[in-house]
């Protein structure tokens, strides 16, 4: 069975948690999670020994992470020449309050992937893509509006990059204080976070009679 069909990714020497490792996920489905909640990402490369550390929106298609922009963007023109990059995804799930100011932590779900990325040249795999992009903002987005013209395609830069080099880190529980201070007389606990959608405002050219949509009115991630 390679690589790409396993359920959990074998850890790199650049990949392997090393700083509490019990905290290390390298199960596939773990970081396709963390990956489809998300919405940001923060990719690392250097160039002429100058780092750089640009966040960016991507989609995924089953193993594939997609970045996208103009093929102006430095960031782009860079990686496409086939540089290592680092790729990071975090969730904010609560902060993690202690009797200790040492102890205070937070609970999150990251990832960390590296490798190189690679054009996408192949027509339809690059409109996949980019169908991926705009319903991984908004769901069903894609089949509801304008799909990308010739030009517009033209001016657009999709790259590729595997998920065979990977892992999540995912903290989660109350504090962990040292024992003598639990008798100290101080509130711990979780303050849980989460990303809430306000009430969507419609452009001011949208016709009276087209409704908000379901999934936009619904929205959750």
């Amino acid at each position: 069975m390679s690589e790409i069909n396993q359920e959990q990714l074998s850890p790199t020497q650049r990949s392997q948690i090393k700083r509490v490792p019990q905290r290390g996920n390298y199960n596939r489905q773990v970081i396709y999670d963390i990956l489809d909640e998300g919405l940001i990402c923060h990719v690392g490369f250097a160039v002429d020994n100058q780092p750089y550390v640009i966040p960016t929106a991507y989609g995924r298609v089953e193993d594939q992470l997609y970045i996208h922009g103009s093929p102006a963007s430095r960031m782009l023109r860079s990686l496409q020449a086939g540089i290592e990059v680092c790729l990071t995804v975090t969730l904010l799930d609560g902060l993690v309050l202690a009797r200790s100011a040492f102890h205070h932590s937070m609970n999150y779900r990251s990832i960390v992937v590296f490798g190189t990325a690679t054009i996408v040249k192949d027509a339809e795999e690059k409109l996949a893509a980019l169908k991926a992009f705009t319903n991984h903002v908004m769901p069903k987005r894609w089949s509801n509006v304008r799909t990308p013209n010739r030009q517009e395609m033209q001016g657009t830069l999709v790259l590729s990059l595997p998920l065979t080099e990977a892992s999540a880190k995912v903290r989660t529980g109350a504090p962990l204080d040292d024992e003598a201070d639990y008798a100290l007389p101080v509130w711990a606990g979780v303050l849980p976070l989460k990303l809430v959608a306000g009430e969507a405002i419609a452009d001011s050219r949208v016709p009276s009679t087209i409704n908000v949509p379901v999934e936009v009115q619904n929205y959750t991630r």
